[in-house]
């Protein structure tokens, strides 16, 4: 058994499903490296890009949280939110990116939920741009 099955899911729709021969992810303690027959987990993700390497070569995904249950010969992806490179707006990205940096900047009477609303915009946006830019690589 040389490939697992891979879905990501989102509270909207199924964003992808296929066989991969591996799966690299950003846990709540760091990267992950999933390979078929891996051990049974399940862990929080991080705003990061994920990588998915199949027959049909590299693919990258922008996930944004959520939480990766791994078993045997399946895992399953339960994300906030997900985009493949096509469907990431690159313009609308660098947009929200200049945003989230300008209010981080302005440290005046913002309040902590702000702050972390912004890192979290910041870190969603940076995620994007990574992925977006990675379109022509298979």
């Amino acid at each position: 058994m040389n490939t697992f099955l891979l879905e990501i899911v989102t509270p909207d729709h199924l964003v992808y499903a296929k066989q991969v021969h591996s799966l690299t992810v950003r846990g709540a303690d760091g990267d992950l490296g999933i390979l078929p027959g891996h051990v049974p987990l399940v862990t929080p993700l991080q705003v990061a890009p994920m990588i998915i390497k199949s027959d049909d070569g590299t693919t990258t995904v922008a996930v944004h949280g959520g939480f990766i249950e791994v078993h045997k010969d399946k895992v399953t992806v339960l994300a906030e939110s997900a985009e493949l490179p096509s469907d990431i707006d690159l313009e609308r990205a660098e947009a929200a990116k200049e945003r989230a940096q300008r209010r981080l900047q302005s440290n005046g009477k913002q309040d902590e939920i702000d702050h972390r609303r912004a890192e979290l915009a910041l870190q969603r946006a940076v995620t994007r741009i990574k992925v977006s830019t990675k379109k022509g690589q298979k």
